[in-house]
């Protein structure tokens, strides 16, 4: 399997939910290290405080040390770096929006909402699970995920390529890590953005606080080295609807970087932007963003472009998709919005 696969997914920085338990009534303080000794099959003190350690374990999805008194109600994850079931891939009949296909790959208009491989508590309904219906004999890479050479999250919507030979996943992992490949993200993100283009750099890793999130560092030596390219496409005021693309797709790039300068995606609850973050204190207003947030329920994030050259042909493919209903419904409010309020930030 050739490693540059690996990087283009970022498997490293993935979490996946291993364990779950809720602390009965009933039971008596006790260190969380002690607790899950009886719990877990093989497990040792030592790799309960070496996982509490890396900030593995979770109580009420909050990381905690090894020192940690479970109390009766808590809900404890345990959250590893590798799949659970990696070798077990159910197929299931679950239709897919395939824009094109030919011998040596596809390529999908992933819809929100569905997560693209197994892990951290979705084992099925995954894209993964869909191509092990639709076709035979995907190649596999690393982490047994037939076709994937690279991912986008569960609720952005928009296009993947899917190899369909080992040659092909072989050919465009190369394209993705030698940033040859051209990738296209359309958002909406809170705030007036002051330039009307601009580059965000900086090392993404795990953020220290909050495992689920990625943050930027400014020390070389922490994360991986990850570019995004923005231009404003149109101002609403209080949120701006800009064009991102990436020289390197790493795990929530867009997410963690426009949250970095201050411009979080909207709706986007994991790094806040499902919070009223600009505007006005007017009722009214409140209740224009809470019918934004029902037509988009989820962050505002769509992979609009992919171009690639075919690991077959040679030839230079692009292709190009619409933002989904849900996202231009949004954006139609805000049109709407202002053009019957002043929306100038005062920032």
């Amino acid at each position: 399997m050739n490693n540059n696969i690996e990087e283009n997914l970022d498997l490293e920085d993935e979490l996946f939910e291993h364990y779950r338990f809720e602390v009965p009534k009933g039971q008596a303080f006790l260190r969380i290290d002690k607790y899950l000794m009886y719990l877990i099959p093989n497990a040792t003190r030592n790799k309960i405080q070496n996982a509490a350690t890396d900030g593995n374990i979770f109580v009420n999805d909050i990381p905690v040390k090894s020192n940690y008194k479970v109390k009766p109600f808590d809900v404890i994850t345990i959250m590893l770096s590798h799949p659970p079931f990696e070798n077990h891939i159910l197929p299931e009949d679950i239709p897919l929006n395939i824009v094109y296909e030919d011998d040596a790959l596809l390529l999908i208009n992933k819809e929100p909402g569905m997560v693209v491989h197994p892990g951290h508590g979705n084992y099925t309904g995954t894209l993964v699970n869909a191509l092990a219906h639709h076709f035979d004999n995907l190649p596999m890479n690393s982490s047994e995920r037939p076709g994937l050479v690279h991912r986008i999250d569960k609720d952005t919507s928009g296009l993947l390529v899917v190899a369909k030979t080992e040659a092909a996943m072989t050919h465009l992992a190369k394209q993705f890590e030698a940033k040859t490949t051209e990738r296209e993200y359309i958002a909406l993100v809170w705030g007036n953005v002051a330039a009307e283009s601009g580059t965000i750099e900086g090392n993404l890793a795990r953020h220290l606080k909050d495992r689920m999130q990625m943050a930027v560092f400014a020390d070389p030596e922490i994360g991986k080295p990850a570019i995004t390219h923005y231009k404003v496409l149109e101002r609403f005021g209080y949120v701006t609807l800009i064009s991102c693309k990436l020289e390197t797709g790493r795990t929530h790039q867009i997410r963690a970087h426009m949250k970095h300068i201050g411009h979080p995606l909207f709706n986007d609850e994991r790094y806040g932007g499902h919070l009223i973050l600009k505007g006005t204190t007017f009722t009214k207003y409140k209740q224009f963003i809470e019918n934004c947030f029902k037509a988009l329920p989820r962050q505002a994030l769509h992979a609009k472009t992919l171009g690639f050259v075919h690991p077959n042909t040679g030839e230079l493919m692009r292709f190009d998709t619409e933002l989904p209903q849900d996202f231009q419904d949004c954006i139609e409010k805000w049109r709407t919005y202002v053009k019957s309020h002043n929306t100038e930030d005062d920032n």
